[in-house]
């Protein structure tokens, strides 16, 4: 699957697309498929602080729980009420589906991160493929 080209992503799998100051954050289809089925998300309210390389939340799959790694820091402003009822829209759609939108408060921590060629090749060499 092709990774966005306008999204940035961490090494521990998430990513984020930002629009102006909010940047909504997910987990990759490559995450999503290393996990299995995803039966419950934890996430933070409206209104917490997160902070970069942090952990925010977590994901709960037939395999494992994952915790949920902060790209940037910031407030959060919304959730994705969806995934209380449906937390699988993340195995069908991991790059559409996002998990909270932060306002970020250091936009300059998107220089950190991975563009989507780097993401691949991470992955590659992570998987020895």
């Amino acid at each position: 699957m092709p990774y966005p080209a306008s999204y940035r992503y961490t090494r521990e799998h998430e990513w984020i697309s930002v629009d102006g100051k909010t940047g909504s954050i997910g987990i990759t289809d490559y995450a999503q498929n290393s996990l299995g089925d995803i039966v419950y998300v934890d996430v933070p309210k409206v209104g917490a602080a997160v902070t970069a390389n942090q952990p925010f939340g977590s994901v709960e799959s037939v395999k494992a729980v994952s915790d949920l790694f902060s790209p940037v820091s910031g407030a959060v402003t919304q959730v994705n009420e969806s995934l209380k009822t449906e937390p699988d829209k993340i195995n069908a759609a991991a790059h559409e589906t996002w998990i909270i939108r932060v306002e970020l408060s250091n936009p300059a921590e998107l220089d950190s991160l991975l563009d989507a060629a780097a993401y691949e090749k991470f992955i590659a060499e992570e998987t020895g493929g």
